[in-house]
């Protein structure tokens, strides 16, 4: 289980440059298992998602609904 201890924050692109900051927090997906091959999520406003190992190659963005739907369809078998 993941504790707040074990997140990595960082100030999102939603933040202003007057000081009022969105803060988001990477957890590795329940998705990826115990491989290396792993992605890690930040829910917020949006829903990111980049590779554990790639951290530098940026991330992905999705609405938060568009995410939700997606993960349905990996639990029910459609993906």
């Amino acid at each position: 289980m993941t504790t707040k201890d074990d997140l990595q924050w960082h100030k999102s692109s939603y933040s202003t440059a007057q000081g009022s900051c969105v803060e988001v927090a990477w957890h590795k997906s329940s998705y990826s298992g115990s491989s290396a091959d792993c992605v890690e999520v930040a829910e917020g406003p949006t829903v990111l998602v980049r590779d554990t190992q790639n951290r530098e190659l940026g991330h992905l963005e999705y609405p938060p609904r568009t995410w939700a739907a997606f993960l349905q369809q990996v639990k029910t078998g459609l993906l």
